[in-house]
């Protein structure tokens, strides 16, 4: 198995990925508007010359107080082919996609997601660091990780998304 950055040739896998793990259009939808946006990670997982997995950082904002220069990334989403899941690629695309942040010099991501799965990887609720989601979420399931020991110390507030996120308000 093979982690790299996705290719201009790999935009219809990555596609297929996305709608087999979700099972609708809305994710491979959402990675389609996000690509070529500045910040922006997206890598993939390769097994046997096929893409069985896809991951995706993007910026998001905190307003309230927080330094100038404090960059924090989104992590959505996360998606392995059906046949693929339960065999460690979600997880190994989480830990490659969290090296590649942190070489890239961000502080945070926040997920929205499952607490169990996503504490495996030291993310904890977001309310522990004074952030708050723009979603109508529970408190557990907004997450939080530090990239950097204290960078979220003198940051505070509610977390906001890129617009092209609303694309799940128009699906429910």
């Amino acid at each position: 198995m093979n982690i790299r950055t996705e290719k201009l040739e790999d935009i219809e896998a990555i596609r297929q990925v996305n709608r087999a793990a979700f099972g609708r259009e809305t994710e491979a939808n959402l990675v389609d508007k996000l690509r070529g946006i500045a910040s922006i990670f997206s890598l993939v997982a390769v097994q046997s010359d096929r893409i069985v997995g896809h991951i995706l950082f993007s910026p998001v904002a905190v307003v309230g107080n927080c330094s100038s220069n404090f960059s924090i990334l989104g992590l959505a989403p996360v998606a392995v082919l059906p046949d693929y899941q339960r065999q460690g690629m979600g997880t190994l695309l989480i830990r490659e996609g969290l090296k590649e942040c942190v070489r890239s010099g961000f502080q945070a991501v926040v997920v929205l997601g499952n607490p169990d799965f996503y504490s495996r990887f030291g993310f904890i609720p977001a309310s522990r660091k004074s952030l708050g989601c723009e979603y109508d979420v529970p408190d557990e399931a907004f997450m939080v990780l530090e990239l950097e020991s204290g960078a979220l110390q003198d940051c505070s507030g509610m977390v906001k998304y890129r617009s092209e996120f609303r694309i799940f308000d128009e699906n429910y």
